[in-house]
C-alpha cells in the first residue's frame, strides 16, 4: 500500500499555542563567564526568542537565580519584550526542583516545553532531564543557551539530545511560528523582529524591501 502524503504540518513541529517557553537566567553574571557565544550574539538571539514569543502570544515563563544578591538582572531585551511579566527568582540551579515554576508550568498546562538558558550544561540540562523523565516534549533553543566553554556547551546539548530533548535554534524557532508567509497577521511581526534581530537575515529583508519592494511569499 503506497502512502498518501497530505499538505498537513508534521506533529513536531511547534505552534503558538502548543508550548511554554522557558527563559532561564540570562543574567548579567551568568553571561560573563560564557564563552561558547559571544555575548552580543547571545543578547540578540535572547531579544528575537523573547520578541517572537512575546508578539505569538506564547505562554512564557522567567527565571533568574540569585537576583539580588549575586547573578544580576535578566537582559533588558526580554524586560522589553514582557514587560508586565513576573520573574521568578530561585536558589535552585535547576529550575525543575523550584517549587514556584513548577507551579507556573502547571497553572498554564502543557505537556511541549521550549527551553533557553544560561548555562547550558547546568541550569539547561537539569530541567530538560527533569521534565523529560517526567513525560513532558522538550525543545532546546541552541543558540540562546551558552556555557563557559563551546566542550560544556557541546556536551550539554549531546547529553539532552541523546535523552530525547529536540535541538532547534532562534530563527528556527520564530520561523516554525509563522511557518507561512500568507499568515499576513503576523507578517510584519515576524520581520519586523528579524530585521531588528535576526543578524545577516534580517539585513537582507531591508536590502530587498527598501530596493524593490520585495515582500516574502
Amino acid at each position: 500500500m503506497s502512502i498518501k502524503a497530505t499538505p498537513t504540518p508534521g506533529s513536531q513541529l511547534i505552534s503558538p499555542h502548543d508550548h511554554t517557553l522557558i527563559m532561564i537566567d540570562h543574567q548579567s553574571q551568568m553571561a560573563f563567564a560564557t564563552h561558547s557565544i559571544d555575548a552580543v550574539t547571545l543578547r540578540s538571539n535572547a531579544a528575537l526568542v523573547a520578541s517572537a514569543a512575546a508578539g505569538f502570544g506564547v505562554s512564557t515563563i522567567v527565571t533568574s537565580v540569585a537576583e539580588k544578591s549575586f547573578s544580576g538582572p535578566i537582559f533588558d531585551e526580554i524586560k522589553a519584550a514582557f514587560p508586565r511579566l513576573e520573574v521568578s527568582d530561585r536558589t535552585s540551579m535547576n529550575t525543575w526542583e523550584d517549587a514556584n515554576v513548577i507551579a507556573r508550568v502547571n497553572a498554564i498546562g502543557k505537556d511541549r516545553l521550549v527551553l533557553a538558558g544560561l548555562w547550558t550544561s547546568v541550569c539547561i540540562v537539569g530541567p530538560a532531564l527533569s521534565a523529560l523523565e517526567q513525560g513532558y516534549e522538550v525543545y532546546v533553543i541552541a543558540d540562546c543557551c551558552g556555557d563557559v566553554s563551546a566542550e560544556a556547551h557541546q556536551r550539554a546539548m549531546d547529553r539532552m539530545v541523546q535523552a530525547g530533548a529536540r535541538p532547534m535554534t532562534s530563527l528556527q524557532y520564530m520561523l516554525e511560528l509563522q511557518r507561512d508567509w500568507a499568515r499576513g497577521e503576523t507578517y510584519e511581526l515576524t520581520t519586523g523582529i528579524a530585521k531588528k534581530f535576526g543578524g545577516a537575515y534580517g539585513l537582507g529583508i531591508i536590502y530587498a524591501q527598501t530596493m524593490f519592494n520585495a515582500h516574502e511569499g
